[in-house]
């Protein structure tokens, strides 16, 4: 886990946000998403590897007023804390690994945009859906972004895993039944294209 934290804090500490291939002005198919769930503002959400991801912008923006940011990195989330100003005390932050996440509450949505895709063992996959499955509400929603079968096949130096609708759905069906996926080609900062995978599932 040292290796993966130490690789991720040297990114958020020597890029800045245009300089890395996942960053968005507007993250629109997540709040798509997020907005299809008709969630009420006090509704919890955690946006899982957040990094410095301007959801949570978005989100208090919209007065959603439980929300919970999650990353390995704690440069990134310092950087979001400076962006926000004096609304950074309105989010929670929990600097951890996703696998080694111990919730201590329920949320009614668990947003992960570009993190599962990360996670290339067995071990480390059963990890994420036991502990997401244990932190999403019976009747919640989750919402996940990977790389498509079309997509690159490494991020960032690290080798990821691609998924199909089939393969992400298959992958979370003992707890999560899939609403709907879609497929869509994210414009990096340096004019590439990557290919996404989107699905929403509700909390069994």
């Amino acid at each position: 886990m040292e290796q993966e934290r130490a690789h991720w804090e040297k990114i958020y500490q020597s890029k800045k946000s245009n300089e890395v291939s996942w960053t968005q002005d507007i993250p629109s198919t997540s709040l798509r998403f997020i907005h299809g769930f008709a969630l009420s503002k006090n509704s919890s959400i955690i946006d899982i590897g957040g990094g410095e991801s301007k959801l949570v912008d978005f989100l208090l923006e919209e007065g959603f007023e439980d929300i919970t940011v999650l990353d390995i990195a704690a440069s990134a989330l310092d950087k979001v804390k400076e962006r926000l100003g004096h609304r950074a005390h309105k989010v929670q932050w929990i600097v951890a690994d996703v696998t080694e996440f111990k919730p201590t509450r329920h949320y009614d949505l668990w947003h992960d945009r570009a993190t599962f895709h990360f996670l290339t063992s067995e071990e480390q996959i059963k990890k994420y859906v036991a502990i997401a499955t244990d932190a999403v509400n019976v009747h919640g929603f989750m919402t996940i972004g990977t790389f498509s079968e079309n997509g690159p096949t490494k991020c960032s130096g690290l080798a990821i895993k691609q998924y199909t609708e089939q393969t992400l759905t298959a992958t979370l069906e003992k707890s999560f039944q899939k609403i709907a996926c879609i497929t869509e080609d994210h414009q990096t900062p340096f004019h590439t294209t990557q290919s996404f995978l989107f699905c929403s599932f509700k909390r069994k």
